[in-house]
């Protein structure tokens, strides 16, 4: 069975001088690849976290952090899994579930894709395929469309666990595990650092929601409408969250005027992120020599 969401696996002894750092990476769809950023800068400082926790785009990039790739490693992977875009397109419709000819005889949906699959072919190979082989604690969140809560993943399998962290309804198809119906963590808790929060640690949570866009008459298309929905929703929740009880150190990563699908301005999404490197090492530093 799933760990309750209060539950995340034991944190390893981290280079914060007493204070274990606990990192948490949130959902943003493309957005997401603004957390590359914030892991250089904890490769140049030199600090190690204790325990990650990923939710959607931030579990898959979280996920790679944790089984020992470097920010560096991950950047040079995602600029090259994304430069050839015929071959990306190629690879999403490896990974489809459905097929046209079922729309048209109202049975399934064309564009829907298998997580677990889309993981295979665009995860770097070092990922392994078990939770206990990761080289750091990791947990990803996911939400049980059932039952209506947050489950956290920290055991066992880790390739379904992200698929489901990942599985926005109408794109990713959920994802079963122990008998739970399992679907996109950002619907629920798009950066789950809530639980997270003790005297003992540091809990440096990275969001890569979307913040409002300047008014703008242009109709989305459906596909783009379904993914600015979630957006919508996984901001409106993170706000709330962050004005309830903040992190210890909140560190807004995502770019302005970048859509959730936008995967493909991936080299453009790391140029206008590079900011947020003196940020990390300004910021986390103090908190660390405080």
């Amino acid at each position: 069975m799933p760990s309750p969401a209060s539950q995340f696996p034991a944190a390893t002894e981290a280079s914060t001088q007493g204070r274990e750092l606990a990192l948490v990476l949130g959902a943003g769809g493309a957005r997401g690849l603004s957390h590359i950023p914030v892991l250089e800068a904890l490769d140049e400082l030199g600090v190690k976290p204790a325990l990650i926790v990923g939710c959607s785009m931030g579990a898959i990039i979280g996920a790679a952090y944790a089984a020992g790739l470097t920010g560096r490693e991950l950047r040079q992977h995602a600029v090259h899994g994304f430069r050839d875009r015929a071959r990306v397109i190629a690879r999403l419709l490896d990974a489809r579930v459905g097929k046209f000819t079922d729309l048209m005889r109202g049975l399934g949906n064309p564009v829907l894709v298998d997580g677990e699959r889309l993981l295979d072919l665009f995860w770097p190979e070092a990922v392994p395929d078990r939770f206990e082989d990761l080289a750091i604690p990791f947990a990803a969140l996911a939400a049980d469309y059932h039952l209506h809560c947050e489950v956290s993943l920290s055991q066992g399998p880790l390739t379904p666990a992200v698929a489901a962290s990942l599985a926005i309804p109408g794109l990713v198809r959920p994802v079963v595990i122990e008998g739970r119906v399992l679907i996109d963590g950002g619907a629920i808790n798009p950066l789950p650092y809530d639980r997270l929060l003790a005297p003992h640690r540091i809990v440096m949570a990275v969001d890569t929601s979307a913040p409002a866009t300047v008014s703008d008459s242009r109709v989305p298309e459906p596909l783009e409408a379904m993914v600015g929905v979630s957006q919508i929703l996984m901001r409106t929740l993170v706000q709330r969250m962050i004005d309830r009880n903040p992190p210890d150190l909140l560190i807004r990563a995502g770019v302005d005027g970048i859509g959730g699908l936008d995967f493909f301005k991936v080299q453009a999404i790391l140029d206008a992120s590079e900011p947020v490197k003196e940020e990390v090492k300004r910021r986390l530093g103090a908190l660390l020599e405080g």
